[in-house]
């Protein structure tokens, strides 16, 4: 059985995220609204995986690399001003994005093994992250204009 592989990318992706939001919120501290938001989404991620805990005990993890690779090249530092805001919240997309994809398919996994537990803790978390996502292109939208259009 190969759950154990996507509980690891899942575990490792959720901590590298709540990094990733808490480097962003740091970063652009200018910006209150990206400041408080990225560290309350860090801090429900943080969430996520204590919840995540219990169904890592059941079927164990293996860990791999790949989101951390991914922050690696996209979040090693924020960039600085408006395109950098931009790029910082794209990359967050990006991050946010494996996250979702790997609680879909930990649900799905659920469904075959019928382990309701894991079933409504993927799928709780997973609507959540699909907020997280939201966020992120909302404000990316917001951000767009001034930072594209607008000489600096």
């Amino acid at each position: 059985m190969h759950l154990a592989t996507y509980l690891g990318l899942l575990h490792t992706s959720l901590g590298t995220l709540a990094e990733a939001f808490r480097e962003v919120g740091r970063g652009h501290g200018e910006e209150p609204d990206v400041e408080q938001t990225c560290s309350m989404l860090a801090g429900r991620i943080d969430r996520q995986a204590d919840a995540l805990a219990p169904i890592v005990d059941r079927y164990g993890e293996h860990r791999e690399q790949e989101p951390e690779r991914l922050h690696a090249a996209a979040l090693e530092t924020t960039r600085s001003g408006a395109v950098g805001l931009l790029r910082d919240l794209q990359d967050l997309y990006a991050l946010a994005s494996f996250t979702d994809v790997t609680w879909i398919v930990v649900g799905q996994a659920a469904q075959g093994l019928r382990d309701r537990e894991l079933l409504d803790v993927a799928e709780g978390h997973e609507q959540e992250t699909a907020r997280q996502l939201t966020w992120l292109r909302t404000r990316m939208k917001q951000s767009a204009p001034q930072a594209l259009i607008v000489a600096r």
